[in-house]
């Protein structure tokens, strides 16, 4: 069996249990200070203060094999979960960012025949080794900065071919990479050209081509719509969702970013696992989320980098929703991966405590890829995923604004990643 024990952490700082916090209970962090924590196999055994861990580990005749790492002066930290991104695809849109800061609508882009639908033509041209190479290059640099877990969607594709190749990559990745990559089918990302005068078309194409063959294959874990004024209504958001739930498919929803559409009621009443963006969510759909397991998956880098208002988690975690925190890398309204940004924007912008968001990236993001009971917390049973922080203190993820402080990342009590 491998064993170790990294020992004498400043602290050791994590949410705790198998479903996600609502609330208030995203400010109660286990926090232990002379720290130790126990992995064996890939998962942990025990974590706590050092003198426990290290006579739990004896008492189970564990401690002559067991390899001991110092953790003096670092924080341990769950490995951070990415519960929305849309990593995968090729061509990138820098000539549109002008263009966005200086208020053109994203609707009025992609009419324009931007948006989405440029990075889908350059996606279907791309090759399977060209989105793998692309993959890696994103997954390792996130890695890097403690991103332990990612849900990736398809969506540049809008076909049957270019969709299902999206998704064969994201599940080779998980299976090449130490990252746990999540797949998500996207179809209904935007309305295809071809189908540009005929929507409803198209959602048929989606319920009765695409989605079969997506769950019979096991391809993707989830089921996602871009619910908005000008891309897929609630009625057409509805019948495609309600398709993937017969087939088994988990639900995921883009809902209430650009207006209020009621999307975030539609993710609660259909059992989705995560309703995402909310920048417009009404007072009725906080009161849904929070009433529901969904999950709030708030976005902060996408309203930074379209200088939008950012989605209330004051007024969600108030009243007593489940809110995570996500990058949303993409091509086009959010061009950036770093969750260290995202920790700081949370905090800063979006009036979040430490404790909440580091609960959001954490247990909460699992969460909101159906895996709270594996991930998300540092606790004996749980895979052994965590970051030692180069700082004494969970608060530096905010107080470091924008630095990445990961010096260890481990991936299934594996060390991945070690910075100088």
């Amino acid at each position: 069996m491998s064993s170790k024990i990294i020992r004498h952490l400043a602290q050791l700082a994590t949410p705790q249990g198998k479903e996600a916090c609502h609330g208030q209970a995203m400010n109660k962090l286990l926090l232990a200070a002379d720290a130790a924590v126990w992995m064996e196999d890939g998962i942990i055994r025990a974590a706590g203060r050092d003198d426990e861990v290290v006579a739990k580990a004896r008492a189970a005749g564990d401690l002559a094999g067991c390899e001991m790492l110092d953790g003096s002066g670092q924080c341990a930290v769950p490995g951070f979960v990415d519960p929305h991104t849309h990593f995968l695809f090729a061509g990138a849109r820098a000539e549109e960012f002008d263009d966005r800061l200086a208020g053109v609508p994203y609707l009025t882009l992609l009419q324009r025949g931007g948006g989405i639908v440029a990075t889908m033509e350059k996606t279907r041209q791309a090759s399977e080794a060209e989105l793998m190479e692309h993959g890696r290059r994103v997954l390792r640099a996130m890695l890097a900065m403690g991103v332990t877990t990612i849900e990736g969607k398809s969506g540049y594709g809008l076909d049957h071919d270019t969709e299902l190749r999206l998704l064969h990559v994201l599940r080779q990745l998980d299976n090449e990479l130490p990252t746990t990559v999540i797949p998500t089918y996207l179809g209904a990302h935007a309305v295809p050209p071809e189908f540009r005068d005929h929507p409803d078309d198209y959602v048929d194409f989606i319920v009765h081509m695409v989605l079969p063959q997506v769950a019979a294959e096991h391809l993707a874990d989830f089921v996602d719509v871009f619910c908005e004024t000008g891309v897929f209504s609630l009625a057409q958001s509805r019948k495609i969702l309600t398709a993937a739930k017969k087939h088994g498919l988990a639900l995921k929803l883009h809902a209430d970013e650009m207006s209020s559409l009621g999307g975030a009621e539609l993710a609660c009443e259909l059992g989705a696992v995560s309703a995402d963006h909310l920048l417009s969510v009404s007072d009725a759909g906080i009161r849904k989320l929070a009433a529901s397991s969904t999950v709030a998956v708030l976005l902060p880098a996408t309203a930074f980098c379209m200088r939008k208002p950012y989605a209330p988690a004051r007024n969600l975690i108030d009243a007593g929703a489940a809110v995570a925190l996500a990058s949303d890398y993409n091509p086009g309204s959010c061009y950036t991966y770093s969750l260290p940004l995202v920790f700081g924007l949370a905090v800063i912008a979006m009036h979040m405590t430490a404790a909440e968001a580091l609960t959001a990236a954490t247990l909460n993001a699992a969460a909101a890829v159906g895996r709270a009971g594996e991930l998300g917390s540092i606790e004996p049973g749980k895979r052994a995923d965590l970051v030692l922080l180069q700082a004494p203190d969970y608060r530096y993820l905010s107080y470091a604004t924008g630095l990445n402080l990961a010096a260890r990342v481990f991936k299934d009590g594996q060390l991945v990643i070690q910075r100088k």
